[in-house]
């Protein structure tokens, strides 16, 4: 209603498909902001027409969407965006300039987290609700399997987040964000395994907490051959307490990464400034602040051909599969998975077999 009145003589469509086959020709770039399970289905629609696409965190729901979406980026040659805004903030901009700069040496390891909860322990509820006037459920599935509508925020406005099919819980929220400098400032290609010490999701939701550690080789800015990245998120999240002594008494945020190099320790919270330890070496020392950027304006300018996004899908794709490793590594808890990302495949078969999910019948997407 709010964007009709702003907007009277817009045309709304509540189907993609219908909007991309009646106004292709009016329109330059798509903004996705849809739950995660649509997002892969409409950027590459758009992008098979030539339509440039900023699209929202994470970048898919399943792995090979986020391969397909950034081969074919390139393939079509149209500015992208992910939308990780936090990425051209001065907090983040800064921390990782610092970083690469060697403040605290080479990374030996990272701890990153997140304490905020997108998951749930119990089952679907077994009942049928009437579906809202306003709400077309149908095409809100989309590619995902029919089911019945369940009211009460079993889905909306959020708690879609939670549920296997549309979401990728905690991790998909905000790992994107939190990994983001971690990328940054090491430079991280795809990782090579991943190991789950959480517990797995039940039949329809994602767990209340995950505990994940990923394998990366090593890069200039570290201090071996493999970096590993750990992360936590839901009760309990947050560095160990072996790491935590490292900070000389102080708290860790709700939320950010903290950084272990050969010559000290850097704390990255969540849209905040980065702090170094031990505190007596870097009294007094003053980090460079770097210029805050428009993400959103960059994107813009980029589709006017008077810019270069720094988070488009060449960087954002490889940031994403990180992230989605996490979403398989779950389901098979006390196991290393190791990974091939020529082949898109997992040593363990079952494992495998949650890179790519069926879509809907009906829902097929060229290209997908």
């Amino acid at each position: 209603d709010t964007a009709r009145e702003r907007c009277p003589k817009a045309r709304f469509y509540q189907d993609y498909r219908e909007l991309l086959d009646k106004e292709a020709k009016n329109i330059d770039s798509v903004n996705v902001g849809t739950p995660d399970h649509m997002h892969a289905p409409i950027s590459v629609a758009s992008m098979l027409l030539g339509k440039h696409v900023y699209c929202q965190k994470p970048l898919t729901h399943d792995l090979f969407e986020t391969r397909r979406m950034t081969e074919l980026a390139r393939e079509k040659k149209v500015v992208t965006q992910m939308g990780i805004q936090i990425h051209s903030e001065s907090y983040y901009r800064s921390a990782v300039k610092l970083l690469r700069s060697g403040v605290i040496g080479k990374i030996k390891e990272v701890h990153s987290w997140e304490s905020k909860v997108w998951g749930d322990s119990s089952t679907r509820p077994n009942r049928t609700d009437p579906v809202p006037e306003n709400l077309a459920w149908d095409l809100w599935l989309g590619i995902a399997a029919d089911r019945p509508f369940i009211g009460k925020g079993y889905y909306h406005p959020g708690n879609w987040r939670k549920r296997l099919d549309f979401g990728v819980g905690t991790l998909g929220d905000m790992a994107c964000h939190i990994f983001d400098p971690v990328f940054g400032a090491l430079a991280l290609g795809s990782p090579t395994s991943v190991r789950s010490e959480g517990p797995a999701p039940n039949a329809y939701n994602w767990a209340t907490t995950s505990r994940l550690t990923l394998t990366f080789a090593g890069t200039e800015f570290t201090a071996g051959d493999v970096l590993r990245l750990s992360w936590s998120d839901g009760p309990g999240c947050g560095p160990p307490k072996e790491v935590r002594e490292l900070l000389g008494g102080d708290k860790v945020s709700g939320s950010g990464s903290l950084f272990i190099g050969t010559d000290g320790v850097a704390v990255l919270p969540h849209i905040s400034q980065l702090r170094l330890y031990p505190r007596s070496k870097f009294e007094g020392f003053k980090p460079p602040r770097e210029k805050r950027l428009n993400h959103w304006g960059e994107f813009i300018e980029a589709c006017r051909g008077n810019a270069k996004t720094e988070v488009n899908f060449d960087y954002a794709g490889p940031l994403t599969e990180a992230v989605l490793f996490g979403s398989v590594a779950v389901r098979f808890p006390k196991t290393t998975l190791k990974w091939d990302p020529k082949t898109l495949k997992f040593d363990l078969p079952e494992a495998t077999a949650f890179v790519r999910r069926e879509y809907r019948k009906g829902w097929e997407v060229a290209g997908l």
